[in-house]
């Protein structure tokens, strides 16, 4: 049984377990313990955060915990997710931390921890960490006097990191013709992501670049992708890109308005990867949650898509094992692993347009690649742990339902990692059909939380 970590390093509400001070001083502890070895130099590792009101608190503890088992610290700031990685890489450190609750509300933080390599830690290692901290094993092992790490800040952290992204972009383009409405969510792109596009020579309306510690995410951002689509058709701008709190998914806008999800965007770039020989197996990484029409397309391509689990650390990890170098969620997580080890909305975004100057075409015309099954998601909170599968009924009823959809529709569903939530995703070729299904496996659930 996990006790800290859940799909995506420890979440919660701030200040509440396990997202406490004490919890983060311990984690702090285990992950200096881990990355110590033989080798007599100085052990390092990255902290950053999102823009957060609680990243000031759990900084200072992470930080004190891994100072007291010797370590020394790197602090960059504010910086997204996948920013964070890439220093961790290019400052040759040991391991990566991530303060952040990506997507949700400001009153939640997170902890999401790197190895040294960029990727994120595996589940093995996280339940090492788990142990070193309830069995006490580290309290005997605390250095003294010279021995206690030291905390440095990186200055140039943003700066090195923007440089990165635009050395994705082909030298051979320019972004000069382009007005992108770009919202940043208050997250912690606001002072990344506006500099990459307009350095590249666009005209950039930036929307939600004033974070105040309890704005990020609030009505904006790639949550809330129908706020790029309005400016974009106000302003007769060319694409709109909503990225997420910390800026490791993408979201996007046509030239007309309409909102174009992850598997949109994934199509697109296989299609391009495809024609230059350079999908790696003719393989695009998804999970189950993306659109059967994805999965068409890519048959359609002479390619192929492969399907994993919820979570884009899953992505990942079907890529590293089985080769593969691009693949993503249908959320908006899009990973390049010939450019970096996580999902990253801004270099996501440079692939995006890359596309569209070398088509010649506007976004609108790219997205016809695609054509989505009608979909329907839908969230049931709990007020108890359930197990769907003890309902009385509840098997029997998605069985008959996958019946009457035959080969041209799917139902999931799936508990939450992060909070006490039943997701389910239908899809079928009538909306009204899954959408009544949907709301029938809803209420039994609603029934038995209630019970």
């Amino acid at each position: 049984m996990r006790r800290l970590f859940g799909t995506d390093g420890v979440r919660g509400v701030a200040n509440i377990y396990p997202m406490t001070s004490e919890i983060a001083m311990q984690i702090g502890r285990g992950i200096a313990f881990l990355v110590k070895d033989s080798r007599n130099h100085d052990h390092r590792i990255v902290i950053g955060k999102d823009t957060r009101l609680s990243g000031y608190m759990i900084e200072n503890a992470l930080a004190a915990g891994i100072c007291s088992m010797g370590v020394n610290i790197l602090l960059v700031g504010p910086l997204p997710t996948p920013g964070i990685a890439f220093i961790t890489t290019s400052m040759r450190a040991d391991a990566g931390v991530v303060i952040s609750a990506s997507h949700n509300p400001f009153q939640d933080n997170g902890i999401k921890i790197f190895s040294k390599d960029g990727y994120k830690l595996p589940d093995e290692l996280e339940e090492n960490i788990e142990d070193l901290i309830f069995s006490q094993k580290m309290a005997a092992l605390r250095p003294v006097a010279e021995e206690v790490g030291r905390a440095v800040r990186i200055e140039d952290a943003r700066g090195r990191y923007i440089m990165f992204l635009k050395n994705t972009f082909p030298k051979k383009y320019t972004l000069d013709d382009f007005h992108i409405v770009l919202d940043c969510a208050n997250g912690a792109t606001y002072g990344v992501a506006p500099h990459v596009f307009e350095e590249l020579g666009a005209k950039v309306t930036c929307l939600n670049i004033k974070p105040d510690g309890k704005n990020i995410n609030h009505e904006c951002g790639a949550l809330h992708p129908e706020v790029i689509a309005d400016k974009v058709r106000a302003l007769g701008a060319d694409i709109g890109i909503a990225l997420d709190g910390d800026g490791d998914r993408i979201i996007v806008a046509d030239e007309k308005g309409n909102i174009v999800d992850g598997d949109h965007i994934m199509a697109i770039c296989a299609s391009d990867l495809l024609s230059q020989k350079k999908l790696k197996k003719k393989t695009l990484v998804a999970t189950v949650m993306s659109n059967i029409g994805l999965e068409l397309a890519m048959h359609n391509m002479g390619g192929k898509l492969v399907r994993t689990k919820v979570g884009d650390r899953y992505v990942v990890e079907e890529m590293r094992q089985s080769g593969y170098n691009f693949g993503g969620e249908q959320s908006g997580h899009l990973i390049f692993l010939d450019y970096n080890t996580t999902g990253d909305g801004t270099l996501a975004g440079l692939q995006l347009l890359s596309i569209m100057i070398k088509r010649k075409k506007p976004l609108s015309e790219l997205t016809k690649i695609m054509q989505p099954f009608p979909q329907t998601l839908k969230n049931v909170r709990t007020t108890k742990r359930l197990d769907v599968h003890l309902i009385p009924g509840f098997d029997k009823s998605v069985k008959s339902m996958e019946e009457s959809l035959g080969n041209e529709g799917r139902i999931l569903v799936r508990p939450s990692g992060t909070e006490p939530v039943i997701r389910f995703m239908l899809e079928g070729k009538n909306i009204d059909t899954i959408t009544a299904m949907a709301e029938e496996l809803c209420a039994m659930i609603r029934k038995a939380d209630a019970a």
